[in-house]
């Protein structure tokens, strides 16, 4: 006997089945779809718009100024949400879709969770070419949307209505699965978005999603345990893994239990406490001296949560020891078998449980007291790097210095992206609570930061938010400080000036390139643009002011602390001076041949510098 029906356009029976997807969170049962950004054109106002409209009260619709910005405002808070939470957005067809495309190779990199609904061309064909329709010439299926398919974790194009039933099954799944976790696009044929459909009120009940905990196998277990009570000199490196399983209080007791330091990528900083004296900071090319000179004698390391970027490796070139082995112990098998690692595929949270548990009161040999000798050493390189200055134009460490100092705390999350903030924020920040240092570092996007820091408001709402962010990704999407302040969401933006992109400017220097189109006085121009940054952020609504040294700096973020709405402090930075302590080689290919004698002494130095990367059979 069939079930009851109900019966709902297209677009409806989607917002309605999103309204009813649940998690539950310290106890408490919360939607699990935050809400959906939206920008409306004519591929999605009528359809999902009118859906939209109908829930408004109980759904929020969010509006913002482009839509890579929003798509990245809603990956922020899925992070910083530990992929418990996150949102929707939909656009029209064309360019509004294709918009998203960068944010949704944020999310695919960063294994994110991200919900894409773009309108797309009528699946009945009646009016081809539809306005922003790109026609492919050989394939009447193809559409702009396609491009979503490389970049999502699972593509639909609903070109009927009971195709939508399994879609948004298989959405929920991917969207809340540890080791699919990635976007999703659903590309909603503009025609079919209106088309009404008897649905099974089933599709409609309301489900609850908790976070799947998998178990390792006894066999991979066995042999993880085995290597660890081998090792001599072990470490971990720990990735964002260890936090979307919320395994930071494992983690710290599995370090203090058995005596094993910690590094940490990118994405897994803020994973353990930073002040804690088995904790070594950042590992790899923006790593702190004490993590990178474990990791060149480590003989074995325990990578939790982690892909493995080059920069978290040294390019590979990091680690010495000619017996180093590896335990990756990862959600995701996809990670746990690269570079001949021993894997072990399982839940951070459940699977440091099991691996104490099964060392019983084994203890690295003398790991740990170098650990701490190395530790109080780059701490005082640390000091030097971020002590106040009165020069005109301080250093990036110099700003980070008087942030932390102002506004850092466990109170504070700190947002960033590409750029050299990241590096010298990797090295420099102390983060110590979970989820208090927020960077996208794993597509390293441009423009992500107030965006993100968006996002980050909206998952932390008791947070102080400071966004840090450099002239040049600035420039590239700025649009989202009115958001800001129109949705109420305040943020402390600390845009340091350094006149270009002052990072590439420096990688192009250090691979003996010229300087060249990089810092606004090397590009090919009439006149090099004068910007008034701080007009430019009061325009838009911020509370906007220029800082003229480090001292100026500190009193005005003791100010944006108590304002009542998004503050921009200008500040123009030396765009060539880095912290020279810590970091590691990074392989960036030099050319061979030049005409240029610094290209041949760079190249020189890189082939030396390749005879140290580990190759594995």
């Amino acid at each position: 006997m069939a079930g009851k029906t109900v019966r709902l356009t297209v677009a409806q029976a989607t917002v309605r089945f999103l309204v009813n997807q649940k998690t539950i969170i310290d106890g408490e049962k919360l939607p699990i779809f935050a809400g959906c950004w939206a920008i409306f054109g004519h591929g999605n106002v009528a359809g999902l718009g009118e859906a939209l409209y109908q829930v408004r009260e109980t759904f929020p619709t969010l509006r913002a100024h482009n839509e890579q910005a929003m798509a990245l405002s809603a990956i922020a808070f899925a992070k910083a949400s530990f992929r418990r939470r996150f949102m929707a957005c939909t656009t029209s067809i064309g360019p509004g879709a294709l918009n998203m495309v960068t944010a949704a190779a944020v999310a695919h990199v960063n294994r994110l969770p991200l919900l894409l609904l773009p309108g797309d061309v009528f699946a009945n064909r009646r009016p081809d070419p539809v306005l922003q329709q790109v026609e492919d010439f050989q394939d009447g299926t193809v559409s702009a949307n396609d491009c979503f398919r490389p970049v999502s974790r699972y593509f639909d194009r609903i070109q009927r209505p009971e195709q939508l039933i399994l879609a948004l099954q298989r959405t929920m799944h991917v969207l809340t699965d540890p080791a699919e976790c990635g976007p999703v696009t659903l590309s909603m044929c503009q025609d079919v978005q209106a088309e009404a459909y008897d649905w099974p009120e089933s599709l409609f009940e309301e489900k609850v999603w908790v976070p799947r905990r998998i178990r390792p196998d006894e066999n991979e277990l066995a042999a993880a345990i085995g290597l660890l009570k081998s090792a001599k000199n072990p470490m971990i490196i720990a990735g964002g893994g260890v936090l979307y399983s919320e395994a930071t209080a494992e983690l710290r007791a599995f370090a203090e239990k058995h005596h094993v330091p910690v590094a940490v990528t990118q994405a897994g900083k803020s994973s353990i406490d930073e002040t804690h004296k088995l904790a070594l900071g950042a590992v790899g090319v923006t790593g702190t001296s004490a993590a990178n000179a474990l990791a060149a004698d480590a003989d074995l390391v325990l990578a939790i949560g982690t892909r493995f970027q080059d920069f978290t490796t040294g390019s590979w070139a990091l680690f010495k020891s000619g017996d180093l082995k590896i335990v990756a112990l990862n959600v995701a098998s996809y990670d746990t078998t690269k570079h001949n690692a021993a894997p072990l595929v399982a839940d951070a949270k459940v699977g440091l449980g099991l691996l104490s548990q099964g060392l019983g009161t084994w203890k690295a040999p003398r790991v740990a007291e170098r650990a701490i000798v190395e530790k109080k050493k780059w701490l005082e390189e640390a000091d030097k790097a971020l002590a106040s200055t009165n020069v005109e134009k301080p250093s990036d460490a110099q700003v980070i210095g008087a942030v932390a100092r102002t506004l850092g705390g466990p109170e504070t999350v700190v947002v960033c992206a590409a750029g050299g903030l990241p590096g010298e924020l990797d090295k420099l920040w102390v983060p110590t609570v979970p989820g208090s240092y927020h960077l996208e570092y794993g597509f390293s996007c441009m423009g992500y930061e107030i965006a993100g820091g968006i996002g980050v408001k909206m998952a932390n709402p008791e947070k102080e938010v400071v966004v840090m962010v450099g002239d040049g990704s600035y420039m590239m999407m700025n649009s989202e400080l009115a958001t800001s302040v129109s949705l109420g969401q305040k943020l402390t933006v600390v845009l340091l000036d350094n006149h270009g992109f002052g990072c590439i400017n420096r990688l192009q220097m250090a691979t003996g390139g010229a300087n060249f189109n990089n810092l606004w006085q090397d590009c090919a121009m009439q006149a090099q643009p004068d910007i008034d940054f701080r007009a430019h952020a009061e325009s838009m609504g911020a509370i906007a002011v220029k800082a003229s040294s480090i001292s100026e700096l500190e009193t005005e973020l003791a100010k944006a602390r108590t304002a009542d709405r998004s503050t921009v402090i200008v500040i123009d930075t030396d765009p060539l001076v880095t912290t020279d302590a810590g970091g590691h080689w990074w392989d960036v290919a030099v050319p061979e041949t030049s005409p240029r004698k610094q290209v041949a002494g760079a190249r020189e130095a890189y082939e030396a510098a390749k005879k140290l990367q580990r190759v594995f059979d």
